[in-house]
């Protein structure tokens, strides 16, 4: 694989004017000065975790774009039962990671087009998964069709800014950088420009596990989820762009409050649910980018066997919790067990963000029916 060339770094002045001292115009002139895009052969590979359902077709210009056959966007939803595997080597290891910002016109829900802003064309971003101790040989690439500066903060990160000084990007241009992962747990990643609540909020988060030396203990199944909240205001029509909402996201009251970016994306009213078996144990990676609200994150018809607050990956998992507070720019580690064949749903439950603004995701377990756990016909 042919590795991107990276492009000379901003200046302090340069990055200034980036993060918020001039107008976002003119710290795009600056960058675009700044340094030349990359070719076509030169554009970031998003290895391991690019998200082959993205494109860069779903790109567009700013601003109420009108689209012709809505049906046929991208999607964003991030599949969630797309996980890494759990390291299964010795010693520590260097791992060479692509993630690339794409600006990606897609249905939020059906009559609703929003411009989300990704990492890999997805919502959350890639899991990435690693153990402590071990290396990130980092590539970030901003798609040459991208309108707005972008960077990453790591929370798995010493250094300024979890490393969004140095990863701070106009479109077309590749950053990259090398660190150490020090400590274990599940944290957060997000854009950290300026307007980082606008661009977490269409989007731009994942999650980095840094497993401990031991790894964590082996479960059956393992799902990968993030919360968000949209703020944007109501479509002309249904094959217009719906903007934006910046009032409604200083208020802090959202339109919608999804999991991975679609209304009731992860159920059957969306992408379909999630599945399991009876018996199984399940594990659930969950990263609440916000920007602004927290999760009351709750399985209705089951309980958190194991959780690990904060994504605390150190420290002994609580047991049999009926909900846990996950706050913005956090992560939650949880396990359920599975002893009848039920239906799932996971909620917020600040409940009306289950039951009005699309949030919900559902995990249909298989089976048969145990009238000593749960009889419905007594």
């Amino acid at each position: 694989m042919k590795r991107p060339n990276p492009q000379n770094k901003l200046s302090r002045a340069d990055f200034l004017k980036t993060t918020g001292l001039m107008t976002i115009g003119a710290s795009l002139a600056t960058l675009a000065a700044c340094t030349n895009s990359p070719s076509s052969s030169q554009q970031a590979s998003s290895a391991t975790y690019d998200a082959s359902a993205s494109s860069a077709s779903g790109t567009a210009a700013i601003g109420g774009e009108v689209v012709e056959h809505p049906e046929q966007l991208p999607r964003v939803a991030a599949d969630p039962a797309k996980v890494p595997p759990p390291p299964d080597y010795t010693g520590a290891r260097t791992h060479e990671i692509h993630l690339v910002a794409r600006e990606v016109l897609a249905e939020l829900k059906k009559g609703v087009i929003f411009r989300f802003m990704t990492f890999n064309g997805q919502v959350p971003g890639p899991m990435i998964r690693v153990r402590q101790g071990d290396t990130i040989d980092l590539y970030f690439t901003s798609d040459p069709k991208n309108k707005y500066p972008h960077n990453i903060d790591f929370h798995s990160v010493y250094g300024t800014g979890g490393g969004a000084v140095a990863l701070m990007c106009g479109p077309g241009q590749t950053r990259h950088i090398r660190f150490k992962v020090m400590y274990p747990g599940a944290f957060i990643y997000h854009c950290a420009v300026p307007d980082l609540d606008m661009h977490i909020s269409s989007g731009m988060f994942g999650m980095m596990v840094v497993e401990p030396p031991e790894g964590l203990p082996p479960v059956d199944r393992e799902f990968y989820i993030g919360q968000h909240e949209v703020y944007v205001k109501p479509p002309v029509n249904d094959h217009t762009e719906a903007l934006f909402d910046m009032d409604a996201m200083m208020q802090e009251i959202p339109q919608y409050v999804l999991f991975n970016g679609a209304f009731k994306g992860l159920t059957s009213e969306g992408y379909g649910p999630m599945h399991a078996k009876q018996h199984e144990r399940v594990r659930i990676f969950f990263v609440d980018g916000g920007p602004n609200l927290s999760s009351s994150f709750h399985p209705i018809g089951n309980v958190w066997t194991r959780a690990w607050r904060d994504g605390g990956l150190a420290n002994v998992p609580e047991k049999y919790l009926q909900t846990i507070n996950v706050p913005p720019g956090s992560c939650a580690v949880v396990e359920m067990d599975l002893p009848i064949a039920e239906t799932i749903h996971l909620a917020d439950h600040s409940i009306t963000r289950y039951a009005r603004k699309g949030l919900g995701a559902d995990i249909v377990v298989s089976g048969k029916a145990n009238p000593d756990i749960f009889n419905d016909h007594p």
